[in-house]
């Protein structure tokens, strides 16, 4: 009989315990930790706790020296960009919800995912979540480490989870909302192809005609004409064609000019709210643009309320995640108005609500 330190939560309260028991295996042991009424998210053998550096588990050792590149080198990782696709944390998180679902400690999980990643930057955040479970601290806590990778609907989901001891079961939700999300914006994507395509075509078509055609029709003009003036309209598409051909390098200027202005525009206060708010009144297709970020923010708001998150802690997430200013701003307006309602001194007769709030 071998003992081993665990880590588990109570299934009815969610309280974190902490403990040793004795058994054959880690396998008997989380198999004696359920009966008991409590959900192991850490269990380490006492005797491999307490021995020295020589004596660390050989394949943990390997994994080490594999992330690091060999014996005696140190290789910086330099990454460019998202540590990992949104696709692929989709497939960690689907998996790491199965081997939980199938009474694998958490640590242990973390500790298989990997043995089997080859993405050496998500290799070692994966590491530092394991080792965040061994030194005592939460699933949530080694999350809240990597901001970048995992949003704030991520970590709020599972810190419900790990308090009502359904941490495998708020993962499933979570894989699954991941995996609609990614079908969907697959789907978009799929949809915009052919208007991309054409809109690039179309640009091409008339920086051609703009150089090698209209240039030819001014002659012919003059001949047709003999001197007088052309429409206005004309006259500005030969002028704007004269200007293109006689200054290519200040043309582009011009171009990449406006595209980076654009760009700091856009990521000014003012700017996305004139962006989001031109979305929604677009012609055709503002209402689907609309509908696409209530579907958004209604999807993610049904996924953290059935995992146990709170609704005013929901409808702050859920804000954030809308994908446009304007509905962000009526969800705060609704946040306010419940906050205010869930507060009242008068619990008896709460206010009514009324829906003078909308979105631009």
């Amino acid at each position: 009989m071998a003992k081993y330190n665990y880590t588990a939560l109570e299934a009815g309260t969610g309280k974190e315990t902490k403990g040793t028991i004795e058994s054959a295996s880690a396998e008997q042991a989380s198999a004696d930790l359920k009966s008991r009424g409590l959900r192991p998210t850490g269990l380490t053998e006492a005797a491999a706790a307490a021995a020295k550096p020589a004596k660390k588990d050989p394949s943990r050792a390997a994994t080490a020296v594999a992330a690091k590149g060999g014996p005696g080198k140190k290789k910086t990782q330099i990454v460019i960009g998202r540590i990992i696709s949104i696709a692929n944390l989709t497939v960690f998180t689907r998996q790491l919800s199965t081997l939980v679902n199938a009474g694998m400690p958490i640590m242990r999980s973390l500790e298989t995912l990997a043995r089997q990643e080859k993405n050496l930057p998500f290799k070692a955040v994966i590491e530092s979540l394991a080792e965040t479970i061994r030194s005592g601290g939460n699933f949530s806590d080694g999350l809240l480490q990597h901001p970048k990778i995992f949003d704030r609907l991520y970590i709020n989901m599972v810190k419900a989870g790990e308090a009502g001891g359904v941490l495998g079961t708020v993962l499933d939700r979570l894989s699954k909302f991941m995996e609609k999300a990614e079908r969907i914006k697959g789907k978009v994507k799929s949809a915009m192809t052919y208007p991309v395509i054409i809109g690039f075509v179309a640009v091409g078509i008339v920086s051609a005609l703009m150089v090698f055609v209209i240039p030819k029709f001014q002659g012919i003009f003059k001949t047709m004409l003999k001197g007088k003036p052309l429409p206005e309209l004309t006259q500005y598409v030969l002028n704007t064609s004269n200007f293109i051909t006689g200054h290519i390098l200040a043309t582009l200027g011009i171009c990449f000019g406006v595209y980076v202005l654009f760009n700091v525009f856009k990521r000014t206060k003012f700017g996305i709210s004139v962006i989001d708010w031109c979305l929604i009144k677009f012609p055709a297709l503002g209402p689907l643009f609309l509908k696409a970020s209530i579907g958004r923010f209604t999807r993610t708001l049904g996924t953290l309320l059935s995992s146990g998150v709170p609704i005013l802690q929901a409808i702050i997430i859920t804000r954030d995640t809308s994908g446009n200013v304007h509905v962000a701003n009526a969800l705060s307006i609704v946040h306010d108005r419940v906050k205010r309602a869930t507060t009242s001194p008068n619990r008896s007769n709460p206010p009514r609500f009324s829906p003078t709030w909308s979105v631009p």
